[in-house]
């Protein structure tokens, strides 16, 4: 063996052993209302993701009304439905995006994605166990209405990101939602997303008010992951079926999702062996185990 045959195994060893240490990272995005943008969000973030290399797995959780397909144009043959239903693997139901995004749709017939039996929601649980050495996250949006079952999901995920807006009402929602959490003791950092601001000075100034809010009567202390300006070109790509972030990079929102990737990637690489398989062993705990 010469020495740059030796090199390029010594480099796939390597790669191997680092893949082996990196965890699935789990993070579910939710609001208190409708309305706010809250999947478009989703779905840019993950796709600014994968322009960073990260391998991502965009869940549909909003059974009944999912709409990640129809934001990037796209009609799933299968969908979460199929896989409790017909009992499918979920590398059957996984459908490639654009960007390499792997995604996995809500479909229809389902009126709550969390009111399964326990048989569905061990294959549920049993598929995803499969899934934590192929992607570097899983991205849950999550639909509307915070039932127990959900709950009880929120506390397995590494992660909760609330997409709220400047508007007062919005503002409630996403702190009634974070409240109810913490009443159900769900302890995963939440960090917020100021959506469709008219400034960066009003989406600071609205984050520092609910920040203050969150210490003050809930003693929770909540990051600022990111301020998305309302930007047109948000809208022209929903209207085109077209992810903003690849209808327009250059868009003032695009730009604010990748700054956003700049600050989850530094953090999340920074994950032990340990923590592998915490999602799951969670879900167990609390869906399964009596």
């Amino acid at each position: 063996m010469n020495n740059d045959q030796a090199a390029v195994l010594r480099e796939k060893v390597l790669k191997k052993h680092q893949n082996s240490l990196r965890n699935c990272k789990t993070i579910a995005v939710l609001s208190g209302k409708g309305g706010v943008g809250k999947s478009n969000l989703s779905l840019n973030l993950s796709l600014a993701l994968t322009k960073q290399k990260q391998r991502v797995l965009l869940f549909d959780m909003d059974i009944g009304m999912g709409n990640i397909g129809i934001l990037i144009g796209q009609t799933a043959s299968y969908t979460m439905v199929d896989l409790l239903e017909k009992k499918l693997s979920i590398q059957q139901i996984i459908k490639k995006g654009p960007r390499d995004l792997a995604y996995v749709a809500g479909g229809t017939g389902i009126s709550s994605v969390f009111e399964w039996s326990p048989s569905d929601l061990a294959h549920l649980i049993q598929e995803l166990n499969s899934l934590t050495n192929q992607y570097d996250y899983m991205i849950f949006d999550m639909g509307a209405g915070m039932s127990e079952s959900v709950l009880k999901f929120l506390k397995a995920v590494d992660e909760m990101i609330v997409v709220t807006t400047p508007e007062p009402t919005s503002i409630t929602d996403a702190y009634a939602a974070i409240k109810l959490a913490a009443s159900y003791s769900v302890s995963a950092p939440v960090r917020l997303i100021i959506n469709k601001t008219l400034s960066d000075k009003e989406g600071n100034e609205t984050y520092e008010r609910f920040n203050r809010a969150v210490q003050q009567f809930l003693n929770i202390s909540i990051s600022l992951l990111g301020i998305v300006p309302n930007d047109q070109a948000v809208q022209k790509a929903v209207n085109r079926q077209m992810p903003f972030l690849l209808q327009n990079p250059a868009s003032k929102a695009s730009i604010s999702l990748i700054e956003m990737v700049s600050i989850l990637i530094p953090q999340d690489n920074r994950i032990t062996a340990k923590n592998e398989g915490m999602f799951i062993r969670r879900l167990k705990r609390f869906f399964l185990e009596r």
